[in-house]
């Protein structure tokens, strides 16, 4: 979840005070405000942690310019890709590539995820791989989408509790759309498997980030 701050009026007050005259010190703040440092402390408490003012020993508090992006990358650096990933639109390997094309279109997504009958990852799909087959004049009916799929270990994946900005990272490095959220277990055997609980996209990725920029603070110091 992104934590929304919402400064007080007197909050404001004090952060146009610092941004104006810092630094400058609890006891003079109170002095304009004709409130008493005890009375301010919980707010510039909020203020310090907040990364909005900034506090030095026996100097006072002033205002960190970069608070907004501070706020910002807390926030992402919290966020976690169980908090933002949606349901994986998922097919078994040996349904044809017409199928797949069917699905793909059907769910509106730009990459289809192969599993098996347990819900373990076996493959990806995309778009582009699904059009070069359709184009190329293969019989898409006869064709399993397993001949087309690319298979591990060259499929790139998060788990649920990787942050948003390691998975973002990865779809820029990769120059991928989508990815497939796994939790991973062994088997007695000592085999490891990847069980698919989600999907996580660009454009899913975008949306947060958006939100995160316009709701992590509100308020406006002119």
């Amino acid at each position: 979840m992104v934590t929304i701050i919402e400064l007080t009026d007197r909050q404001v007050k004090i952060v146009e005070i610092v941004k104006e005259r810092g630094p400058i010190t609890g006891e003079q703040i109170g002095e304009i405000l004709n409130l008493t440092r005890a009375t301010l402390r919980p707010d510039l408490a909020i203020l310090t942690m907040s990364g909005i003012l900034e506090a030095r020993p026996r100097v006072g508090y002033y205002y960190n310019s970069q608070s907004g992006n501070t706020l910002v990358a807390r926030a992402i650096g919290k966020i976690r890709v169980k908090d933002v990933k949606s349901l994986p639109v998922v097919v078994r390997e040996a349904t044809t590539v017409y199928d797949s094309i069917v699905t793909l279109f059907t769910e509106d997504v730009g990459t289809l995820i192969i599993v098996d009958s347990e819900g373990n990852l076996n493959g990806v799909v995309s778009r582009k791989d699904l059009l070069k087959i359709a184009i190329g004049g293969s019989d898409t009916h006869k064709i399993p989408v397993s001949m087309v799929m690319t298979r591990m270990p060259n499929i790139v994946t998060v788990s649920p509790e990787d942050t948003i900005f390691q998975a973002a990272k990865r779809l820029i490095v990769h120059e991928i759309d989508t990815l497939p959220v796994v939790r991973t277990f062994a088997l007695p055997n000592g085999l490891e498997r990847q069980e698919v609980v989600g999907r996580i996209t660009k454009q899913q990725l975008r949306n947060c980030l958006l939100s995160s920029v316009k709701g992590i603070i509100r308020w406006k110091i002119t």
